[in-house]
């Protein structure tokens, strides 16, 4: 009798896509049906942004990597079926961006993640 198992998550790959040079790396993550939710100053609790499936993730990540910033992943912590992760970004002239996300995984892939971002104003 056989066993089946899911694809894990790799954080590795989470990490290299996270502080890579554009979103596709990060895109492979993503199941078809994800959900980003990003809070922030702008997108308060009440009123998140809101992005369903991969074209409208992949629209924002294109935009968000397209801005001359570095991007890091400082800690990543995963548990069966969820993960945690804090990111810090830095912009050319010292503005910083840190932000800490909290996904739902199903079968190795992103199917749902809350931001929360701050940044320097």
């Amino acid at each position: 009798m056989g066993t089946s198992t899911s694809p894990a998550f790799n954080a590795d790959t989470l990490r290299r896509g996270l502080e890579g040079q554009s979103a596709d790396g990060l895109m492979s993550l993503y199941a078809d049906d994800a959900e980003v939710r990003i809070i922030d100053r702008n997108t308060q609790p009440s009123h998140p942004m809101v992005m369903n499936g991969r074209d409208q993730i992949q629209s924002m990540l294109n935009d968000v990597y397209s801005r001359d910033m570095t991007h890091k992943m400082e800690e990543c912590i995963v548990q069966g079926d969820r993960a945690a992760y804090s990111e810090s970004c830095l912009y050319p002239d010292g503005v910083r961006v840190l932000s800490e996300s909290m996904i739902r995984l199903r079968d190795g892939k992103i199917v749902e993640q809350i931001m929360i971002q701050a940044w320097d104003e």
